[in-house]
C-alpha cells in the first residue's frame, strides 16, 4: 500500500491562521520522517475549515523542505484558476522537484469564491471539462491555443515544457481528479485520469465509482493495462491509540466544532440553500469507516478498503485532534507501528 497524509490546515476553535499553517507544514515534514509515501494538500478560500488558499504554493514550500516525499494538491480548484496558469505552476514544480509533484484538481463547489475571482457559476456547472482539457493539453503539448466557450487565445509556446524533463517515464506531472458524482467519474475515465475519492464515502460507494470508472474507460478505448494501472486515491481519517475508544474520543472531542465553524462558514454564490451534516454524527461516522483505533484495527480497516475497492493508495487526515504535538505523535506512531503491518 502507498500511504499518504492528507493535510487540510484546519483552523480549530481558539487557533490563529498561522498556527494552523505551522501545523500543516510541520506535519508534512514529520510524515516524511515517519516513512509516509506522500502528502496531499487541500485548498480552501474564505473559511476556517482550511487555511491554505493555494495548494500549489504550499506544495512548492514542502517540496523544498523534503527530499523523498511525493507532494500533491487535493485539490487545486480548477473553476477559480486559469488552466494555463495552473499548468505553468505544475510544470515548474514537476521539473524543479524532479517528478515528485502530483496535481490534483477538482470542481469545487457553488461557493462565493466564484464571485470573488470573477469566474461565475458557469465555471462550476458547465465549464469544468473545457478547463480540464486545456490544462491537460498544456501539460502534454509543446504549443497550445484555445478556441473554446470560456477560453480563447492564439497559440503560444509551453515554457517550461514538462516533457523535456530528464525523468524516464515521467513526461509530465501526474494529474488526479476529485470525483464526487458519476458525471465527474466518467469525465476522468474518458481521459484516463485516476480519481481522488473523498473521506465522506463508504467503501461500497468507492467500489461503485471505481467500477464505473473502469467501464467508462473501457468504452473510451483505454488499453486494459492502463486501466489496471490507474492509481486511484482514497481519502480518509487516521488516528491511532492504545485502545479503539481512545482514538475515537480524541477525534470526537476536537472535530465537531471544527466542522461546525469551518464547514458552516461556506457561503453559496447564488443564495441556494445547503444542508450541513450534524458535526458529531459525521465525526462518529468517519471514526467508524476509517483507520481510527489501535494500529491493528487501522491496518484491518485499510486492508478491508483495499479488498472492497481495489484501491491501495491512501491520503489520510492525521491532524484530526487539531493539536500539533498530538498530530506529530500520531504520524510517528503510524510510521513505527502501522506501516510495517501493511507491507
Amino acid at each position: 500500500m502507498r500511504i499518504g497524509s492528507f493535510v487540510l490546515a484546519g483552523q480549530y476553535p481558539g487557533q490563529g491562521h498561522g498556527e494552523a499553517l505551522h501545523r500543516a507544514v510541520r506535519s508534512a515534514e514529520v510524515a516524511e520522517e515517519a516513512g509516509f509515501e506522500s502528502v496531499w494538500l487541500a485548498e480552501h478560500h474564505f473559511v476556517p475549515y482550511g487555511t491554505c488558499p493555494s495548494a500549489v504554493t504550499l506544495a512548492a514550500l514542502l517540496l523544498g523542505r523534503t527530499r523523498r516525499l511525493r507532494v500533491g494538491t487535493a485539490v487545486s480548484v480548477l473553476p477559480t484558476a486559469h488552466p494555463v496558469a495552473l499548468g505553468e505552476q505544475a510544470a515548474l514544480l514537476h521539473l524543479a522537484a524532479e517528478g515528485r509533484f502530483s496535481l490534483g484538481v477538482g470542481r469545487g463547489g457553488p461557493w462565493v469564491d466564484l464571485e470573488v475571482f470573477g469566474a461565475g457559476l458557469d465555471a462550476f456547472e458547465r465549464h469544468f471539462p473545457e478547463s480540464l482539457d486545456l490544462l491537460l493539453r498544456w501539460l502534454r503539448e509543446g504549443r497550445v491555443g484555445a478556441s473554446g466557450e470560456r477560453y480563447a487565445f492564439r497559440e503560444v509556446s509551453v515554457v517550461p515544457r514538462p516533457a523535456q524533463a530528464l525523468l524516464p517515464g515521467q513526461p509530465g506531472p501526474e494529474v488526479v481528479v476529485a470525483c464526487t458524482s458519476p458525471g465527474t467519474v466518467r469525465l476522468a475515465a474518458r481521459r484516463g485520469l485516476p480519481m481522488l475519492l473523498g473521506m465522506h464515502a463508504r467503501d461500497e460507494e468507492k467500489a461503485s465509482m471505481v467500477e464505473l470508472w473502469r467501464a467508462e474507460a473501457r468504452a473510451a478505448g483505454l488499453a486494459p493495462e492502463r486501466i489496471d494501472a490507474a492509481a486511484h486515491v482514497s481519502a480518509g481519517v487516521l488516528q491511532l491509540a492504545d485502545r479503539d475508544a481512545e482514538a475515537r474520543d480524541t477525534l470526537v472531542k476536537a472535530m465537531p466544532e471544527w466542522f461546525r465553524e469551518g464547514l458552516g462558514a461556506h457561503v453559496t454564490v447564488d443564495g441556494r440553500q445547503r444542508r450541513m451534516r450534524d458535526p458529531v454524527a459525521y465525526t462518529e461516522f468517519l471514526c467508524g469507516i476509517h483507520p481510527v483505533g489501535t494500529p491493528e484495527t487501522a491496518a484491518r480497516r485499510l486492508a478491508a478498503t483495499a479488498e472492497r475497492t481495489g484501491i491501495t493508495r491512501f491520503a489520510l487526515l492525521a491532524e484530526g485532534s487539531g493539536d500539533l504535538a498530538t498530530t506529530e505523535a500520531n504520524l510517528r506512531r503510524a510510521g513505527a507501528e502501522l506501516l510495517p503491518l501493511l507491507d
